[in-house]
């Protein structure tokens, strides 16, 4: 059974900037995204990454996601945080290679790092 850790959530002041980092037990292939669940609101993918980065329009221009191939590692640089940024932050193993923000097309996912914006 594959198992994800996402490590680097904590808190911030609106505008900060966090790094994520999404660590798979082995080594995956498949396209790996990233989704965050607000308090009382669905799953959202943010952005994912298979041969290219794909981003939602939601956090586009303020995140960028990255693969490391060699340390087996998926990170999401976020900058320019709002407060309705606050989430539990997951990283999830795509049954396909290519990338896709729905959710559903996802088959393992980690626990989450919560990110908590606010002054």
């Amino acid at each position: 059974q594959l198992q994800l850790v996402e490590s680097g959530g904590g808190s911030v002041q609106p505008g900060g900037s966090l790094k994520l980092s999404c660590r798979p037990s082995r080594f995956v292939a498949e396209a790996i995204g990233w989704f965050r669940q607000a308090p009382g609101k669905e799953r959202e993918g943010i952005a994912c990454v298979d041969f290219a980065e794909h981003y939602a329009d939601s956090m586009k221009g303020r995140i960028i996601i990255s693969r490391n191939h060699a340390r087996n590692t998926v990170s999401l640089e976020m900058s320019g945080l709002k407060p309705e940024d606050t989430a539990v932050y997951h990283c999830a193993v795509s049954s396909l290679s290519l990338c896709t923000l729905d959710r559903g097309s996802y088959k393992y996912w980690g626990v989450g790092t919560q990110v908590i914006v606010s002054a």
